[in-house]
């Protein structure tokens, strides 16, 4: 299975980065669930839900945790925006390497969904193929798409 490839305009993304920056303080990881609208193989990104905005202890453990009322304001701004999750971003103070938690506690769990993880809190610069990017592929399992090859499947410029 090809990954579907996820496009974010270059002033989002780096909004999205600055947001992550900002909420984690360089202390504790932060997360966003990206909104969009699918377009057959593409994922256009249109806005990001921070963690924090549905739930404020979002990150009071260090790493993110969502209960599920949190998944029902997420769903409610689905429902009223029309977006559908594309996928989701979280911060590690290390490495973008996910973690047996990562691993075992998918946020969406449908097989498809993109998870991506970005290393050092956020700090700039932030390089896409040093990004942790996978795909979940049901069951628990997943499919590592980090690296250079990540290039490929998340666009961040500008597009025509």
């Amino acid at each position: 299975m090809v990954a579907d490839k996820l496009f974010i305009p270059r002033g989002q993304w780096l909004a999205l980065m600055a947001g992550l920056r900002r909420r984690g303080g360089g202390r504790t990881e932060s997360g966003a669930f990206l909104l969009g609208k699918r377009q057959g193989d593409r994922r256009l990104f249109e806005r990001s839900v921070f963690y924090d905005d549905l739930d404020v202890n979002a990150y009071s453990t260090g790493v993110c945790v969502l209960y599920a009322d949190a998944f029902e304001r997420l769903w409610g701004i689905c429902r009223s925006s029309g977006l559908q999750v594309l996928a989701d971003v979280h911060t590690h103070g290390g490495g973008a390497t996910q973690s047996e938690a990562d691993r075992r506690n998918p946020m969406i769990a449908r097989p498809g969904h993109l998870a991506l993880i970005v290393e050092r809190f956020a700090r700039d610069p932030v390089w896409r193929h040093r990004m942790g990017l996978y795909r979940y592929e049901g069951s628990h399992a997943w499919t590592n798409l980090s690296g250079w090859g990540s290039r490929r499947i998340l666009k961040t410029g500008t597009f025509a």
